[in-house]
């Protein structure tokens, strides 16, 4: 399954694996909305990612958007993989992973 949700006591982490495209966008957004309706900090795991098109992307902006508007805590956490990075960034959702390192690839470069 390429989008799983995992939730503690304070934080739900959602990790994104392997190819996530249109045919995932229903679960998700599912998932996204499980997680904001949870009131506690999110976190968005793309280490393991292969693949992310523009719906995905859109779904996770509009996520952020809402947990901002929420006061929730809403964090991409770890590093992104480069092409993930590069569909981020041609989708122009620049500002999307500007939370710290997540903006960085494995390597830990900018």
């Amino acid at each position: 399954m390429p989008v799983t949700l995992e939730r503690g006591e304070e934080l739900t982490m959602i990790r994104l694996d392997g190819e996530v495209g249109i045919a995932d966008a229903a679960e998700l957004k599912g998932l996204l909305l499980q997680a904001l309706g949870s009131g506690q900090q999110m976190r968005v795991s793309l280490l393991t990612t292969t693949e992310l098109d523009v719906t995905a992307v859109e779904l996770l902006w509009a996520a952020r958007r809402e947990a901002k508007a929420s006061s929730i805590s809403f964090a991409v956490e770890g590093p992104v993989p480069p092409i993930v990075i590069s569909t981020v960034l041609q989708a122009g959702f620049d500002d999307f992973l500007a939370n710290g390192h997540a903006a960085q690839d494995s390597e830990g470069t900018p």
